[in-house]
């Protein structure tokens, strides 16, 4: 029986129907991977189906491979759940660099819990001594305060940690701490959290972290509304929005989010926002911003969350630094004006209703219709018509979701994730050549 035809060969189509490219099972696992908050449901798959698709593309990929895509999407895409799937699947696959992948990937003391409790997803087993010995160099990392803010209860403490991995001391200090951790005589750490629960004035705890630079960046976007209603003083907030210490572990979007629940501070963070694009690369020649609005961008990032990968895409849309057009395209393609910030975020998203996903005519007419050096492209991928090959020799397929299929390859650079890391890899990829 002659296979060499074209009816044995796979025919793959996304969710809306449009022809879709054949990839490897490497891009593959970066797609599923970079766009993925772990379990969350998204419009056209579930959080459980694009999580086993993830488990089984990592057994397929050498190890090497599997610990560094770990390291890159919490390091560079500040991804938080995900890494950690991968490394259950690292340790399953098992051999040398599994416990540094461990002690690398993790950066915070309760992804230690966090990585137990995924590996033991389906029951308790053994651990083994890779994993051991990778929880106890990332426990080694982390100090008291570290410790002490992250040691919560829960089917898997950090106590269980220590003494699963053997964490051996390197000196007398670090043995009496963890003494402290496994005595609960930890210093309580001086965290809004726990200042709160200890029943402590909201208003003057946020005023004195405030004052005392002891408020995560994330922290005070997400306690905006807690502090306007604690009357704490808007000239110490809005000092700390804009000098954004620690904010390069924020996802853009974080900024529009934090804006829509305190509407009096979206001036201030609009400048923050604005003034992370100036600090950005900006890209030479003239570039051409093509942003998917369509019905399927408005499913939320997560369960818990009002933001949606709408609003992911159209505030990455809204930080790239250069000379630029931007349009999007639903059943249709709008031009909207290149604006930064908050005011591009809302021209991108209120440029036309959400409605179907005609990705391949949109993309035909910036090639026919606008003269252009580069084409970036924010979408979800599931176009109902065929996609063509770009005309522009820089043209990008940034993906912001973890569907199985897509169009983005090819003679396109194709990217996952709705990070900033993407832009900057867009102006790495050019200096290098």
């Amino acid at each position: 029986m002659r296979l060499n035809k074209a009816s044995a060969l796979q025919k793959n189509f996304t969710h809306e129907g449009a022809p879709a490219k054949n990839i490897s099972d490497a891009q593959a696992l970066r797609r599923s991977v970079l766009s993925c908050l772990l379990w969350e449901n998204e419009f056209y798959e579930d959080g459980v189906t694009i999580a086993d698709r993830i488990v089984e593309l990592a057994s397929k990929r050498p190890a090497s491979e599997v610990a560094a895509l770990a390291v890159e999407a919490r390091k560079e895409f500040n991804l938080r759940h995900v890494p950690l799937l991968l490394l259950t699947g690292l340790v399953a696959k098992g051999g040398p660099g599994v416990a540094d992948a461990i002690a690398e990937t993790i950066r915070r003391p309760d992804e230690m819990t966090e990585l137990l409790a995924i590996y033991w997803r389906n029951g308790r087993i053994p651990i083994s001594k890779q994993l051991k010995v990778g929880l106890a160099r990332a426990f080694g990392k982390f100090d008291e305060y570290q410790l002490a803010k992250y040691d919560r209860e829960g089917p898997v403490t950090l106590r269980d940690v220590l003494f699963l991995s053997h964490a051996k001391p390197a000196d007398e200090e670090r043995e009496a701490l963890y003494r402290r951790l496994i005595e609960g005589t930890m210093t309580t750490p001086d965290t809004w959290e726990t200042n709160l629960s200890g029943g402590a004035d909201k208003g003057e705890t946020f005023t004195r972290l405030l004052k005392e630079e002891k408020l995560g960046y994330l922290a005070l976007l997400r306690n905006l509304r807690n502090m306007m209603e604690a009357g704490v003083d808007t000239g110490l907030v809005r000092d700390a929005i804009l000098k954004r210490q620690g904010a390069h572990n924020v996802l853009p979007f974080r900024y529009v989010a934090a804006a829509r629940v305190v509407p009096q501070m979206e001036g201030f963070l609009d400048q923050a926002l604005v003034e992370s694009v100036e600090m950005g690369p900006r890209l030479d020649g003239k570039t051409v911003v093509l942003v998917d609005v369509s019905g399927s961008m408005g499913a939320k990032l997560s369960a818990k969350s009002d933001m949606t990968r709408r609003d992911a895409a159209a505030t990455l849309a809204s930080v790239i630094h250069g000379d630029l057009r931007v349009f999007t395209f639903s059943s249709g393609t709008v031009e909207v004006p290149p604006r930064r910030g908050m005011a591009g975020v809302d021209a991108v998203i209120n440029s036309q209703s959400h409605r179907l996903t005609d990705l391949g005519s949109a993309v035909r007419q910036m090639n026919g219709e606008v003269k252009h050096d580069r084409l970036i492209v924010i979408t979800d991928e599931q176009s109902q018509t065929r996609v063509p090959d770009p005309v522009a020799k820089r043209a990008y397929m940034i993906n912001v979701a973890s569907n199985r299929n897509g169009v983005g390859y090819g003679k396109w650079t194709h990217i996952d994730g709705f990070s900033e890391a993407v832009l900057r890899f867009i102006h790495e990829v050019e200096r290098e050549g």
